[in-house]
Parts: C-alpha cells; structure tokens; sequence
C-alpha cells in the first residue's frame, strides 16, 4: 500500500516503523524539522518536512496515489484539516486520532474514521494490569464489553467442564462468549464448541458483555479484590 502518515511524533514514529516493516510505500510529513530529520535518518522512506494542511503538501506527498491517509498529529485542529484535504483527493482510506472526545462527532460527520485519546487508551491499560492482573490482554468494545485473554487455573469452577457444562451450570452468561482456546502443545488455537473441555493452563480469549469484572474472572480461578 501507500501510506501517507502525518507527523513523526509518539504515534507516528512507531506507525511509521511498522509500515514501513510490512514493505509499504510510506510517506511521512512531519512540520518539526528535527524530528522529520530523525524519521529521514531513521527509516527507508520519504519524509517531508512542510506542513500537512496545505494542499501542495499533499500533492508533494503523491496523495492522488495514495491508499491510505493516517493522521497523528497532537492536534486535533491539524487532524481535522488534513482529513478534509485527504477526503478532496479522494484517498480510500483516512484515519485519524482524535485527542479530545468532543470532538469526535466532528470526525464522524467528515466521514473519517477515528482512534480516541491514545494516551487515555495507555492510561487505561495500565491501570487494568494493576488492577486486574489475571487479565493477559484485553480490548473495551463500546462502553462496558470487553475482550480479554484469561489462564485458567488449578482452582477454577471451569476447570475440567465442558463449556456447554459451563452453561448449565450458570458459570457462562448470556451476555459471555469463549472465542478461542491456546493450549500447551497445540500448534494452533483451538476453535470451541460446546463439548470442549476447559483444561487448567488453558489461555482463553473471551467475549464479555459486562467487562472483566472480578465476578467474571473468579470463574476462571482468578479471585481477586471485588472493591477494585
């Protein structure tokens, strides 16, 4: 693909890096001239040191070839007006990260598709390792679901159940869903129906409608402070 992503800063950089990996054509503009000389000196792409709102910019940057348009800036002005320019050269694909929640709408109705506050999203995961550290990974979905990756211990009411057994005996909501299972000496994840076994060492991907409360990870043999 060709990707044009907007500033070398915190987010862009690491982007920049992983695009550039999977053997993209990468674009980077960047109005700081130091850190647009670090992205030059750093990867094996073309780096623009101008700024990103200006129609030249864009046009400097191939945008009427590009694929993909990813804006990281740390201003949500700045997003707003690249996404605006992107969407006049028609790219397919625009992005961008949105700093302050309010203006997400504003995002939304331009018709470009958004990753909220990344520093509240890393602020957030943080606290969850500290205060839910049974959780091994985990991604919110809307308000209050999440998906979460989950050890099943010696000690868990799951343990050695079936999960249509699970089901019956109320240790599986409604609102849960077991997505895969990684086991120790299986070379892929195990896709689960309702005659598979949950075996202790079992690393499980989960699907809950409520979160990762502590109510739902005692099941898995995890019991932890229900006040946090």
């Amino acid at each position: 693909m060709y990707i044009i992503v907007i500033g070398a800063g915190d987010i862009g950089t690491p982007l920049i890096d992983i695009a550039t990996q999977f053997g993209n054509e990468v674009v980077a503009i960047e109005r700081d001239e130091k850190r647009a000389n670090q992205a030059a000196d750093q990867f094996d792409c073309l780096v623009l040191n101008a700024d990103a709102t200006t129609k030249e910019t864009l046009e400097d940057a191939g945008a009427e070839r590009a694929d993909a348009l990813i804006s990281t800036t740390d201003q949500d002005a700045t997003n707003v007006m690249t996404c605006l320019l992107a969407k006049e050269f028609e790219i397919p694909a625009i992005l961008s990260v949105v700093h302050n929640p309010e203006h997400m709408g504003l995002f939304k109705q331009i018709g470009v598709n958004t990753m909220e506050n990344p520093q509240q999203l890393i602020a957030e995961y943080l606290y969850r390792a500290v205060a839910r550290p049974a959780i091994v990974d985990y991604m919110r979905i809307g308000e209050n679901a999440e998906v979460f990756e989950i050890e099943v211990t010696e000690e868990a009411p799951i343990a050695g159940k079936t999960l249509q057994e699970a089901t019956q005996e109320g240790l599986i909501t409604a609102e849960m869903l077991v997505v895969a299972i990684e086991r120790e000496g299986d070379d892929h994840p195990i896709t689960p129906r309702g005659n598979t076994t949950i075996k202790k060492g079992d690393l499980l991907t989960v699907y809950s409608g409520v979160g990762a409360d502590p109510e739902i990870t005692d099941i898995f043999g995890h019991y932890e402070d229900h006040s946090q």
